[in-house]
């Protein structure tokens, strides 16, 4: 079994360069961006490889682009 990483949503925010706000816009409206996984009522976290997953996405996708 793979261990995996938990992220508080700052902690995400910090780690994909982005602020709090957007990495919440892009939860409720990027239906590429990762899911959190809530914990209990007031633990919200995101799995790390799965962060690492989408943006790895974004780079391909730009080079694409730019080929």
């Amino acid at each position: 079994m793979a261990t995996n990483k938990y992220l508080r949503p700052k902690d995400a925010a910090a780690k994909l360069g982005m602020g709090l706000s957007t990495i919440y816009w892009k939860v409720e409206n990027d239906a590429s961006f990762p899911r959190p996984v809530k914990f209990s009522e007031k633990t919200t976290v995101f799995i790390e490889s799965e962060l690492d997953a989408w943006a790895d996405a974004r780079v391909a996708e730009s080079r694409k682009a730019t080929a």
